[in-house]
């Protein structure tokens, strides 16, 4: 539904894609604690969806990187959008978030985090409801709370053309 209050741009709008990981360990939740410009704030391992890979992909991929653990996405929890404004510069961005649960796999301790990273936690549903406002998105709860509610769709509801991987795309 197109909000009539917002005015229209002359510029295209593109919502910046991610992809999130809700990995749950014996009723414990991973995230990671984050350098931000609005201070250390929590998420789930996520990012910036990358050129040539599939959601799916980016998410294993940035799991990974901010966590050292190693993760196969089983199913799609939901996507998902939020618009914010930024701290710096006070930018309006608004992002489009693929959810994924799966599987935990092996953990790298030797691997450094990703830049901004500074360490992971385990934390219960209460822990992440009582940290609402150290939240770097409201979609942290929200991914969370649907996954808590068995919400989950299948991988293929998601299709990658082959055109995504290829290196160059002619006219």
């Amino acid at each position: 539904m197109h909000n009539p209050e917002m005015p229209a741009s002359p510029v295209r709008w593109k919502p910046n894609v991610t992809v999130a990981a809700v990995i749950e360990r014996d009723g414990r939740f991973l995230l990671v604690e984050e350098h931000t410009a609005g201070g250390l704030k929590l998420n789930t391992p996520a990012g910036h969806l990358d050129p040539g890979e599939s959601p799916a992909e980016g998410c294993a991929r940035e799991a990974l990187e901010e966590t050292a653990h190693h993760f196969t996405p089983t199913a799609l929890v939901g996507v998902y959008m939020a618009r914010f404004q930024k701290v710096a510069g006070g930018e309006d961005v608004t992002y489009m978030r693929f959810a994924f649960s799966g599987d935990l796999g092996a953990f790298e301790p030797e691997r450094p985090l990703d830049t901004g990273i500074v360490r992971t936690l385990w934390l219960t549903i209460d822990e992440i409801r009582a940290s609402t406002e150290r939240h770097r998105s409201p979609l942290l709860l929200q991914c969370i709370e649907d996954y808590l509610a068995g919400q989950r769709y299948p991988l293929g509801l998601i299709h990658v053309d082959p055109s995504v991987t290829l290196p160059n795309l002619t006219a």
